[in-house]
């Protein structure tokens, strides 16, 4: 599923970051990359989304969150 559709509170694991290069190279030099474990704290209808990823909140906007593929953690 699509970090985009993740629900408040729930925690998820990254499978893959279908993006830009760009993009994909700065969210991995940001710790983003496969199996990290990725917390939803705040997700906006047609905003962003407040996530936690390492003990860190970041903001991401939605077309981003639409690209990182997710798995959710039992």
């Amino acid at each position: 599923m699509k970090l985009s559709e993740g629900k408040i509170g729930q925690v998820y694991e990254v499978r893959s970051i279908r993006e830009m290069d760009q993009i994909t190279r700065r969210l991995e030099a940001l710790g983003l990359t496969g199996q990290t474990k990725i917390a939803v704290l705040n997700s906006k209808k047609h905003g962003c989304m407040i996530i936690r990823v390492r003990g860190t909140r970041w903001a991401i906007g939605r077309r981003i969150a639409e690209g990182i593929e997710v798995e959710a953690v039992q």
